[in-house]
């Protein structure tokens, strides 16, 4: 038995901080959480002082992407074992503790997933998409893994061969990238989830434009990936994600990203950021000939009003009673940083007008719930795994302390003193 005496605990689900907590963990197991040891026998406990500490679970990422980053380059040809394993490794660094990869897997990733599920490798837990939907010549470019069915009939042949897979859920790409690719049929991604759910899955969709949320509301989509980003959310629109029981996934920081670094971002030499970059980017990032291109980028420019659509829109979708869960796209390319974007999202979520608790039960809890892992996982409560992030000044009276990481807990033990050692 291990017992943390004196902490401070945000459970994660939104109720405010218990101060000055004994939480008792036996096995993998949170045993007890209270203000004093009752019927509690702990002669042989090892008593660990946190006075001062502050505890939340570890956060869950219900939309990245493992394997294909390296160095400054996303590639296919970057999916590796070592790679893949390596980027859990640094996500658990970070606090995350479970990852949904969305749909850009190589074959190896299946196994990956597997082990990773069974605990036999270290690091944040993977889930996965394994192999999305996209279009011909379509979003994602470059990835050869990606289905990209031109009729119905095809959408379900190939939805039939990945169920064999047992994805998590299944991702489609429909849009069109600013203009820039084809979009998806919509009778093709209409076969795509009438099939998955005939085999049981779940269908998340990448979405930019509100014209095609309509259309995938209408056709039984049970995820947004990503924000509506090209014009505000109706009444009617959000009345219909409520009640078709659609799971949202904002991405606001994948927003921020595309366009911050035209100049230095706030955080630009902060350890903690610092810590979480793939070899080179920073010095991609910080160069003025990289700054001037992004400058000069009209998708760049159109981001900085994409994002506020997107926090206005997440804001009335939270306060309609829609389940929001916390999604960065991290992985996907150099900029978007595996660990650090999960703490910017819940930064991003504050700015939308949520409070610091609002944002850390989106990453935990309801994170959680999409995985339908939250019988064991997301909140600190007895009879959950002992799964937490220790933290040296406290997150509900500002969301930028989820950084300020003393250590992370899985299972009932340490894994880690957090990306910069912080003790």
């Amino acid at each position: 038995m291990t017992i943390l005496q004196h902490v401070n605990v945000i459970d994660g689900t939104g109720r405010p901080v218990k101060p000055n907590q004994f939480v008792t963990i036996t096995g993998d197991k949170i045993t007890v959480i209270g203000n004093q040891l009752n019927n509690v026998s702990a002669a042989n406990a090892i008593r660990i002082d946190m006075t001062g500490k502050y505890i939340m679970p570890t956060i869950i990422n219900t939309h990245g992407h493992l394997g294909n980053l390296k160095d400054t380059l996303s590639s296919p040809a970057n999916y590796t074992a070592a790679n893949v394993r390596n980027q859990l490794l640094r996500y658990e660094q970070y606090g995350v503790a479970a990852i949904l990869s969305m749909g850009t897997e190589q074959p190896i990733g299946i196994a990956l997933r597997d082990s990773s599920r069974e605990g036999l490798i270290p690091g944040a837990t993977m889930y996965s998409a394994i192999y999305g939907f996209g279009v011909k010549n379509g979003l994602p470019p470059g990835v050869s893994t990606i289905y990209r069915p031109e009729t119905p009939e095809e959408a379900v042949k190939y939805v039939q061969e990945l169920a064999y897979m047992k994805p998590d859920v299944i991702k489609m790409w429909v849009d069109d990238f600013w203009g820039q690719f084809p979009t998806m049929k919509e009778e093709v991604y209409t076969a795509i989830i009438n099939e998955a759910h005939k085999q049981g899955i779940r269908v998340a969709s990448h979405v930019y434009h509100i014209a095609d949320a309509r259309k995938l509301v209408a056709a039984g989509v049970d995820i947004f990936a990503h924000s509506i980003r090209d014009s505000a959310l109706d009444d009617a629109l959000i009345t219909a994600i409520k009640k078709k029981r659609i799971i949202y996934i904002p991405t606001l920081s994948l927003d921020e990203f595309a366009f911050i670094y035209q100049q230095d971002a706030p955080w630009i030499n902060d350890p903690f950021f610092q810590a979480a970059l793939e070899p080179g980017v920073l010095n991609m990032i910080t160069n003025p000939a990289y700054k001037e291109k992004l400058s000069k980028n009209p998708v760049a420019q159109q981001e900085v009003a994409a994002l506020q659509t997107a926090l206005n829109n997440l804001y009335k979708l939270y306060k309609a009673g829609v389940l929001i869960a916390l999604g960065t796209d991290s992985g996907a390319n150099p900029v978007r940083v595996q660990g650090f974007s999960e703490h910017m999202e819940m930064e991003l979520l504050v700015k939308a007008g949520l409070t610091p608790l609002e944002a850390i039960t989106i990453a935990t809890q309801n994170g959680a719930r999409l995985l339908r892992i939250n019988a064991e996982t997301g909140t600190l409560e007895p009879g959950k795994k002992a799964d937490f992030i220790v933290l040296d000044k406290n997150p509900a009276a500002d969301i930028i302390n989820t950084r300020t990481i003393n250590a992370v807990w899985r299972n009932g033990i340490k894994v880690s003193d957090g990306p910069v050692g912080r003790q």
